[in-house]
């Protein structure tokens, strides 16, 4: 006899969802400061370090999260003398608002 499965609940597959993915970066302190602060101006990973006093590495896991998510971009490449590679990242969106609504989250964009 064949067991049935139970159907997965709202709460289980909201870790699967993009929106919620995008809130949940939205609701991190750091990932909102990064994003937020390169609406205007492209920006380095070790600008960004400098600027706001976080580690080097949660701003390029920060950064890659919020690229992943299409929420930022590398606006430019510049090379240095020596050949490396530096990447400016820039924003996608200017503004985000969030609305619940039945317990379900609406989330509206703003493109940059």
């Amino acid at each position: 006899m064949k067991k049935l499965r139970k159907k997965p609940t709202d709460l289980q597959l909201s870790k699967y969802d993009v929106n919620q993915k995008i809130i949940n970066e939205l609701a991190d302190a750091e990932s909102r400061t990064i994003l937020f602060s390169i609406v205007n101006k492209a920006r380095t990973a070790e600008e960004l370090s400098r600027l706001y006093k976080i580690p080097i590495s949660t701003v390029y896991s920060k950064l890659n999260d919020l690229e992943n998510l299409s929420l930022v971009h590398i606006d430019k490449y510049w090379f240095t003398n020596h050949g490396k590679k530096i990447k400016f990242f820039k924003s996608r969106i200017s503004k985000a608002r969030i609305i619940i609504q039945n317990s379900k989250p609406i989330l509206y964009l703003s493109p940059n």
